[in-house]
C-alpha cells in the first residue's frame, strides 16, 4: 500500500479508497488470508464496515503457458492513459481492451460506460487522470472485470472501493466451505488426507449445505454465456468459494474465472507434448493435438461439471436418505458432462435445473434453510 500512496500523494492515481487509506487512515488491514506474498489478501475494516482488501494481485514469476492473462507492469507502472487523454480515448482505450479480452460481445460500449461509472470514484460526473490509471491498471484484472460485469447478481461480492491496483470487497463471512479455517503455518504440517477428513466434520448442516450449493450452481449460470460472452472457471475449489450468515454463496476469490475468448487466444498453437502441457489454472484443459504438437483451443470440461465433482462429497455427505440415490445419479451425469457433447447448451440447463430443483424441494420444508 506505501507505493499506493506515493503515487497517490503525487497525484498519480486516485480513488475512493485512497483518502482512507493515505490519509485518515481508515482503512484498516486485519488478519491475512494469503500465504503468498504476490497476492495479498486481509480482512479489513473501511469506516466501520467490514472488507476484504485485495493488493499486489500479480501471478507469482512462475507462469502458466510462459505469458499471463494479467501482466503486472501495467498496474505497477500507472503510466496509462497518458496525460492529455481525452475521455473519448480513454472509452476507445477500454474498448479495445473489452474487445481483446471478450471478443466482439455485442454490447460492448455499454460495459465502457459502465466502467466509467465506476472510475468515478468521487461520484463528481467526472473521470480523473489518477482515477483513469486506477481503473485501467484494476481492468487487467479479471477479477475486478467480473466484478464489474456481475455487480448485480447475487454470489459475486459487491466493489466497495479502490486505489490504484489496490481494491476493497464486501467482507464473506466464512471464507472457505468446509467450516474450520487454520493458520496457514499449521496447514503446511497437516497431511491432506487428514485435513479431508477434518473438513468433513466441520460443514454446516445438510440443508445449509444444499442452500450454498444452489448458490453455486446459480453462479454457474451468472458466468455461463452471459451477456459479455462466456467465461471459465480454472480453479474451481473450496477455498475460492465462502458464504454468509444466511448461507448464500459469495466468491472469494475470482483471479481464476477468466473469458472463454481470452483463454482461447492464449493456449491455442501453445507448443505441447501430452494433455498435460495443455492446462491454464488447475483444471482448464484442453487437449494436445499430436499431429502439430499445438494445445487445441476447446476446453474439455464445463464449469458445471468442475462445481458438481466439487459439491458431490459435499452434498452426498449426510443426505437424507429418500432422495440420497437420485442425488448421487444426477451428480455423476453431471460430471460426466463434456464440452464437446452434440446438445451440450441443452443438456447443461436441464441437468442444472433438476439439481437445483432437487435441492430446494428438499429444503424448502426446513428451518434450517
Amino acid at each position: 500500500s506505501t507505493t499506493c500512496c506515493d503515487k497517490y500523494k503525487t497525484g498519480v492515481i486516485d480513488g475512493p479508497a485512497c483518502n482512507s487509506l493515505c490519509v485518515t487512515e481508515t482503512l484498516y488491514f486485519g488478519k491475512c488470508l494469503s500465504t503468498k506474498p504476490n497476492n495479498q489478501m486481509y480482512l479489513g475494516i473501511w469506516d466501520n464496515l467490514p472488507g476484504v482488501v485485495k493488493c499486489q494481485m500479480e501471478q507469482a514469476l512462475h507462469l502458466d503457458f510462459g505469458t499471463e492473462l494479467e501482466p503486472r507492469k501495467e498496474i505497477v507502472l500507472f503510466d496509462k492513459p497518458t496525460r492529455g487523454t481525452t475521455v473519448q480515448k480513454f472509452k476507445e482505450m477500454v474498448y479495445s481492451l473489452f474487445k481483446a479480452k471478450l471478443g466482439d460481445q455485442g454490447n460492448l460500449s455499454e460495459l465502457v460506460n459502465l466502467i466509467l461509472t465506476v472510475a468515478d470514484g468521487d461520484k463528481d460526473g467526472q473521470v480523473s487522470l489518477g482515477e483513469a490509471k486506477s481503473a485501467w491498471a484494476l481492468l487487467q484484472l479479471n477479477e475486478f472485470l467480473l466484478m464489474v460485469i456481475l455487480q448485480d447478481k447475487e454470489h459475486t461480492p459487491k466493489l466497495m472501493g479502490f486505489c490504484g491496483d489496490l481494491y476493497v470487497m464486501e467482507s464473506v463471512e466464512y471464507t472457505s466451505l468446509y467450516g474450520i479455517s487454520l493458520p496457514w503455518v499449521i496447514e503446511l504440517f497437516i497431511p491432506s488426507g487428514f485435513r479431508r477428513s477434518m473438513d468433513q466434520l466441520f460443514t454446516p448442516s445438510w440443508p445449509r449445505k444444499a442452500k450454498i450449493a444452489i448458490g453455486l450452481l446459480e453462479f454457474v449460470e451468472d458466468v455461463f454465456h452471459g451477456p459479455y460472452g462466456n467465461f471459465l472457471m480454472c480453479d474451481t475449489s473450496a477455498k475460492n468459494l465462502g458464504y454468509n450468515d444466511k448461507y448464500d454463496l459469495k466468491m472469494v476469490d475470482m483471479r481464476k474465472i477468466v473469458p472463454e475468448t481470452n483463454l482461447k487466444e492464449l493456449i491455442k498453437d501453445r507448443h505441447c507434448e501430452s494433455d498435460l502441457d495443455c492446462v491454464y489454472g488447475t483444471d482448464c484443459r484442453t487437449s494436445c493435438d499430436q499431429s502439430t504438437m499445438k494445445c487445441t483451443s476447446e476446453v474439455i470440461q464445463p464449469n458445471l461439471a468442475k462445481a458438481c465433482q466439487l459439491l458431490k462429497d459435499y452434498l452426498l455427505r449426510g443426505a437424507p436418505s429418500e432422495i440420497r440415490e437420485e442425488l448421487e445419479k444426477q451428480l455423476y451425469s453431471c460430471i460426466a458432462l463434456k464440452v464437446t457433447a452434440n446438445q451440450m447448451e441443452m443438456e447443461h440447463s436441464l441437468i442444472l435445473n433438476n439439481l437445483k430443483t432437487l435441492l430446494w424441494k428438499k429444503i424448502s420444508y426446513t428451518n434450517d434453510s
